[in-house]
């Protein structure tokens, strides 16, 4: 367990994290925004989220349990942080059981991916052949499908559906590549000088403040 200090310490770092984290939500979401404008699909039209519906079923992408409206979120299949660069555009934008979308934070938060190019292909690589037996990814898949052809049947078949539904959208798959190769370097500086930043100014505060109060 650790000492109170130690968890001073790591809020403190938390907190720095938070900030540079939420600026490059806010980038992402305003790039989305003017990459996707003339785009003939819109994330919040009634026949976008009938065709999420009816390609999947109303049953998670990932695992393919029944949702429910209680277990329901909002899943971005590339990830919307410093690594996976995704945005919220048609294509990208589905709907997924809560503890999928927890579960596949493991890839999308990974600098590098060594089981596919993306987060939501690793997500669905853990087939139990190419990692540690330790590897929590692996376990979750093995809970749901214990039988190993079974598991290796249902997460290809997965992930064949969702590249399918991300055909339907040429306009993504053309800016796909270009952000890409760009955006996670460009983003991992801005995160870096955010705290970097973050941590001065509150340097700067606690002068400002001793100075009145001691």
């Amino acid at each position: 367990m650790k000492d109170p200090t130690s968890q001073l310490r790591s809020a403190t770092r938390r907190a720095k994290s938070d900030v540079a984290n939420k600026l490059i939500s806010m980038f992402l979401h305003e790039l989305s925004r003017r990459t996707c404008q003339n785009w003939p699909a819109k994330v919040d039209d009634a026949s976008y989220g009938d065709l999420v519906r009816t390609t999947f079923a109303n049953h998670c992408p990932y695992c393919s349990c029944e949702l429910i409206n209680s277990m329901c979120v909002i899943e971005h299949l590339d990830g919307m942080n410093r690594y996976r660069a995704g945005l919220h555009v048609p294509g990208n934008v589905l709907v997924a059981c809560r503890t999928c979308n927890n579960e596949k934070r493991r890839d999308d938060s990974q600098k590098t991916l060594t089981l596919a190019s993306s987060g939501w292909e690793s997500f669905l690589s853990h087939d139990s052949r190419r990692c540690e037996e330790t590897c929590p990814t692996c376990r979750y898949w093995k809970a749901i499908w214990p039988n190993d052809s079974e598991r290796q049947e249902h997460l290809a078949a997965n992930k064949e559906r969702i590249r399918s539904f991300r055909h339907k959208f040429p306009e993504l798959e053309t800016v796909l590549p270009s952000l890409g190769a760009r955006l996670p370097a460009l983003l991992t500086k801005v995160y870096s000088d955010c705290q970097a930043f973050a941590e001065n100014e509150m340097k700067a505060l606690l002068e400002k403040v001793e100075n009145v109060v001691w």
